[in-house]
């Protein structure tokens, strides 16, 4: 059965905001441990940024500096019919004056890749940016050999901006990097002084 064919858990349905069986929404206490596990998986970090060991008071630090700083805000993400977490999606540098903010996601496992999730939960949190923050302007910065993250992006509304050349040592090479970024289609955007 599709995830689209299923439902979310009762207790946590009215907390998340949903698209095709894929919803954002707070973390529970239960997830911790899962991200844990994904921040210290050196294989998925490697896609991303170098790797480098998170213990768990890092983490508890991290995780609580979200309910305290206005410029941060986390999602997990959840799939109709399983009750865990299969990623995080998170907005930070939020600038009230510029109207912007930068995207960090991360599905944990790679059985939950490939399968759409990514793409809807970019696609709920620049709802959310929108909608709910106002703002004008997201981006990212991703490897440039990241091919399933940048198609996953283009296809949520993001386009490239700037290629960053030798811009990440990860994994004992250089790799160049991407900016992207999806502008709020509602906005009007004055002509730009060049």
């Amino acid at each position: 059965m599709s995830i689209a064919q299923q439902n979310f858990p009762d207790l946590i349905a009215s907390t998340l905001m949903k698209r095709g069986g894929v919803g954002i929404g707070p973390l529970l206490p239960e997830d911790s441990s899962l991200m844990f596990a994904w921040m210290n998986d050196i294989e998925t970090t490697a896609l991303d940024q170098p790797y480098r060991p998170t213990d768990g008071t890092h983490l508890s630090s991290w995780l609580t500096s979200f309910s305290s700083d206005p410029t941060k805000v986390l999602f997990a993400i959840r799939v109709a019919g399983d009750p865990n977490a299969v990623g995080f999606i998170l907005l930070s540098s939020i600038s009230v004056a510029n109207r912007s903010a930068e995207l960090g996601m991360r599905i944990g496992r790679e059985r939950d890749r490939n399968r759409g999730i990514g793409k809807a939960a970019v696609a709920l949190v620049l709802d959310f940016a929108w909608d709910h923050l106002n703002l004008a302007r997201v981006q990212l910065r991703v490897l440039a050999d990241n091919a399933r993250a940048i198609a996953c992006y283009r296809a949520a509304g993001f386009a490239v901006e700037g290629r960053h050349a030798n811009a990440s040592f990860v994994s004992g090479r250089w790799h160049d990097a991407l900016t992207m970024a999806a502008l709020n289609p509602d906005h009007a955007f004055p002509a730009a002084d060049r």
